[in-house]
């Protein structure tokens, strides 16, 4: 059963999300917040598996209550999706560099929504749907300073390859078909990537690829 928690100061919002989650067999919601600080302590006190983040809040905004789930070594199982807007880009990559692990906008499919819970709480990244690639890309410019080669030297050509396809947004499977490999074998190589790298997630993955240079704003699949 995937735990979930609600995160938003519109009660509206979370009745919403509430009846579409609990329809499922396999999601629970566990809980709900209208702040920042509310939603620490509910994890705290009972961790769940995925939250759904709104960054606008009272009492410590969403952005701030990321940033303090990712520094919680106790909540590394906590998996924070964020309901956002395209307006709060430079938010968004700053709560990408925090770890969330995905995006949504407020008027998504319910089924994104859904796929967004399970992809998320699985430990994967949500970095699929068109949304998250149109993000990534209008805040690429925010991501960094300027590119910092050196965290790549420990990965090998084929490491590299695969990072710069994840950075781009592509899937095991997709990954897999670009370079004509298993996708056992892409996953492989996306998890011995982040484990090199020190990586939180596949998101933080994608943060490194534009950091370090490897991918850039406007790359084309």
């Amino acid at each position: 059963m995937i735990r979930v928690a609600l995160a938003d100061d519109q009660l509206l919002v979370r009745a919403g999300f509430r009846a579409l989650l609990q329809a499922e067999d396999d999601i629970a919601v566990v809980g709900e917040a209208s702040s920042g600080e509310e939603l620490l302590a509910l994890v705290r006190r009972d961790p769940v598996d995925v939250v759904l983040m709104d960054i606008r809040m009272p009492g410590g905004d969403g952005l701030w209550a990321t940033e303090q789930i990712a520094a919680d070594p106790a909540l590394a199982g906590v998996h924070v999706v964020i309901v956002t807007t395209f307006e709060l880009d430079e938010y968004v990559a700053r709560a990408i560099r925090a770890g969330a692990g995905g995006f949504l906008v407020k008027d998504t499919e319910p089924v994104d929504l859904l796929r967004a819970v399970r992809v998320v709480a699985s430990g994967e990244a949500l970095l699929s749907p068109g949304v998250t690639k149109r993000l990534l890309e209008r805040m690429a410019v925010g991501l960094r300073d300027a590119p910092d080669a050196e965290r790549l030297a420990a990965l090998t050509d084929r490491e590299r390859e695969v990072l710069q396809l994840v950075g781009q947004g592509l899937t095991n499977d997709e990954i897999a078909e670009r370079l004509v490999l298993s996708p056992l074998t892409a996953k492989t190589h996306v998890s011995r990537i982040m484990a090199k790298l020190h990586a939180r997630d596949r998101v933080h993955l994608v943060v490194v690829a534009y950091e370090s240079g490897l991918v850039a704003p406007g790359w084309q699949q």
